[in-house]
């Protein structure tokens, strides 16, 4: 009964996952409809190639144009195109080696036996990149289906090119996909989690009630900080191949296309990341000790916790108004430039308070010296910015 139990649990959590996704995908934009959008322009494309070469033509070899035209209805339209001419120039050469080898040796088995490993060393050139595999597979649709000859093999190719040309029509013509929410969301969602860093830091500093799990905790997050700045890092490139070859970069009206703004976005919270795991790092080595190095008083963490949330601030604003549109940016970047100046006022009183409390015990003054470097660091660069 339990077994039963946490498997109806888990089938429950699972279908309501799935609806809340078609709710996504058909209420708002998002990836979920993205995905629905290239699901749906692929099954297009499936159809209208068997239409042509299946029903109307009646090729030999149909099913090969729809086929073809399903998979290149790629994630964004210049991978269609060059996956598209790398997967014809693989089936055609395979195809070709297969046909030319099978009406010398006049033997199916000897034939394979033959070519399949010449055409799966063929597969590994480089100009074919990831499509080489479809050698072998072109290969293979001569060797077994039946009689071989130049005919077929030529229809065979012709069909390929055909659903090639459709895939990458459908992909380049209907919705062309863009990739640019996701990345303005990948961004304004490590600026948002580092901020969301800082501010927790600096609450425990406050409390005084941080200890190892709490400052590991702190310390954990901060490292999957770097993972989320990965992503964005990642979205950005996806992104601007998106817009290769796409028509609809000239319809986009406010939305920014991944340009020089979103490099800088990317170094800002590439530093972020890095003094923040920095910050973190320091307050665990602290807690971790139990006494051996001297643990900041509240005159300190007082001061570094307002300091800590200056900081969270003027990065959840970074993120907010970088990428918010038009029509924001210049009252944004009012607002950056207070909550900037803000935080250059607080690393001022840290910088202030620190040399009289730690006068005489040099072991408080490299602890504490260390979160000032860190916070130093950490607004250096947002303040620059």
């Amino acid at each position: 009964m339990e077994w039963t139990g946490r498997a109806t649990g888990t089938v429950r959590r699972h279908g309501w996952a799935v609806v809340r996704a078609v709710r996504r995908a058909w209420t708002e934009p998002g990836r979920e409809r993205d995905l629905m959008v290239q699901a749906d322009k692929a099954a297009l494309a499936a159809c209208v190639a068997w239409a042509v070469a299946g029903w109307w033509l009646q090729a030999p070899m149909a099913f090969v144009a729809p086929w073809v035209a399903v998979v290149l209805v790629e994630s964004t339209v210049y991978r269609s195109l060059a996956h598209g001419l790398q997967q014809v120039a693989a089936i055609a050469v395979g195809t070709v080696v297969a046909t030319a080898v099978a009406l010398v040796l006049d033997s199916t088995m000897v034939t394979m036996v033959v070519v399949l490993p010449a055409v799966l060393l063929l597969a590994q050139w480089q100009r074919l990149g990831s499509q080489g595999i479809y050698a072998a597979t072109g290969a293979l649709f001569v060797l077994t289906n039946g009689q071989v000859s130049l005919v077929t093999s030529g229809a065979r190719i012709a069909e390929a090119v055909f659903g090639a040309v459709v895939g990458i029509a459908v992909n380049a013509l209907v919705r062309p996909p863009v990739y640019l929410r996701d990345t303005r969301a990948a961004l304004q969602d490590a600026a948002r989690e580092a901020q969301e860093i800082l501010e927790a830091v600096a609450e425990g500093l406050d409390d005084g009630a941080w200890d190892t799990h709490a400052a590991g905790d702190w310390h954990e997050r901060a490292l999957r900080l770097g993972r989320l700045v990965d992503q964005a890092r990642s979205a950005i490139g996806w992104s601007r191949e998106s817009m290769r070859g796409n028509h609809r970069r000239r319809g986009m009206g406010t939305v920014s296309p991944p340009g020089k703004a979103y490099d800088d976005a990317l170094a800002v919270l590439d530093h972020v990341a890095v003094h923040t795991a920095g910050v973190t790092r320091t307050v665990l080595e602290i807690a971790s000790h139990n006494g051996e190095v001297a643990r900041p008083g509240p005159q300190i963490t007082g001061p570094y916790a307002d300091f800590l949330r200056h900081t969270g601030r003027a990065i959840g604003l970074y993120g907010q108004t970088r990428f918010a549109g038009a029509g924001t940016e210049e009252s944004g970047d009012e607002t950056l430039r207070e909550a900037a100046e803000e935080l250059r006022r607080s690393l001022d009183e840290l910088r202030r308070r620190l040399p009289g409390t730690v006068a005489d015990d040099p072991d408080a003054l490299a602890t504490h010296g260390a979160l000032l470097a860190q916070a130093r660091r950490l607004a250096d660069q947002l303040v620059q910015d």
